[in-house]
């Protein structure tokens, strides 16, 4: 009887932790297919608003510097919503949205030496 009892527990803990299991691999599969969706509209955005040598650059940027061009897909997919931009962005006002983005993101990095004055050989003077 004992025996039935833990078969019993035993299968309703494994349909418990399966059901779980089922859950969070569910969330994955919806969370990948969000991600996928985001991507698509983004891409779908910026292929109307830039025409085909400025999506190069673009994508050749993205290669290189990943953070700068998606500073930049942002900026133009939000340009894009607020309707202020007034057609195509040629590959010439990309390089001025370029400039413009790497102004506000550009970082000055500064190199500061701060050297040791010990047991110095300058500072003995010879007798």
């Amino acid at each position: 009887m004992a025996d039935d009892e833990l078969e019993a527990i035993r299968r309703q803990r494994m349909a418990e932790l399966q059901a779980k299991h089922g859950d969070t691999s569910n969330k994955q599969q919806q969370g990948e297919e969000a991600k996928q969706r985001e991507t698509d509209m983004r891409n779908s955005i910026l292929a109307q608003v830039l025409d085909q040598a400025a999506r190069a650059r673009l994508n050749n940027l993205a290669l290189v510097k990943p953070e700068k061009a998606n500073a930049v897909e942002n900026y133009l997919i939000q340009m894009a919503r607020m309707g202020s931009l007034g057609g195509k962005i040629s590959e010439s006002g990309l390089i001025e949205i370029l400039e413009k983005v790497s102004q506000q993101i550009d970082k000055k990095t500064t190199v500061k030496f701060n050297r040791r004055k010990v047991m110095d050989s300058d500072d003995e003077e010879d007798y």
